[in-house]
């Protein structure tokens, strides 16, 4: 399907309005059922990107692939930050997000003035100037980047804890909802990278006793404004 290349038409506007250093952040596992969620910072120069660089989403797995070995010596920097499974259970989703986010920005070699994310929610907060985007990951060169970055990173991540636990097919599914990953872990249980507060273990009866119960802790969030 045709799709408008991504733009630096919003890292232009920051770097316009004195940002020096923008950073793209996108995340992936945020909907996964077992693994970290991961987040990219990616820093990108007003250069043309690599060809074919969209939401890696709209990508093959082997296009995929070969876009991230060409953009981790395109990005200017790029850094990865992850919150574990366990994580995800103790302080919930949202919160999870944002501390991989900041691991990520924080491993990069020179702080960031602005950061675009992808969406229409700061889930970062006041530490940082960000400007969000919704689709980001489709219009901004820097959030394209990061977005397969990440997912790249991660799907292989996913594939080496997948040769460890072969019955729930993490290298197929990346630790997302599948009839396979259904299947083990109604006859398996969790594995050690499993989420355990999850809603999925209401549907499993035998394992439902194992789901943790988190109470949940206000998100202070922030209005931003939408390109």
């Amino acid at each position: 399907m045709p799709y408008e290349p991504p733009t630096h038409r919003v890292e232009r506007s920051l770097r316009r309005s004195g940002a020096v250093v923008v950073a793209g952040v996108d995340e992936v596992g945020r909907g996964a059922w077992a693994g970290p969620v991961t987040v990219c910072a990616a820093v990108t120069g007003l250069r043309r990107p690599p060809e074919g660089l969209t939401d890696s989403k709209l990508l093959t797995r082997p296009r995929r692939t070969e876009l991230y070995a060409v953009l981790n010596g395109w990005v200017t920097a790029h850094a990865l930050g992850h919150a574990s499974a366990e994580e995800c259970d103790e302080l919930g989703m949202t919160a999870a997000q944002r501390l991989a986010a900041e691991r990520a920005l924080e491993a990069l070699p020179v702080r960031p003035d602005a950061v675009i994310l992808d969406g229409k929610h700061n889930y970062l907060g006041g530490s940082w100037q960000v400007q969000t985007v919704i689709k980001g990951d489709q219009t901004c060169v820097s959030v394209a980047a990061a977005s397969v970055l990440a997912k790249v990173y991660r799907d292989a991540m996913m594939a080496e804890i997948g040769a460890e636990h072969p019955a729930y097919a993490f290298a197929e599914n990346a630790g997302y909802p599948s009839p396979v990953h259904r299947a083990a872990l109604a006859e398996l249980g969790p594995s050690p990278y499993h989420r355990l507060s999850w809603a999925y273990w209401d549907g499993l009866p035998r394992w439902r006793h194992l789901k943790k119960v988190r109470i949940p802790l206000p998100d202070p969030g922030q209005l931003t404004l939408d390109f």
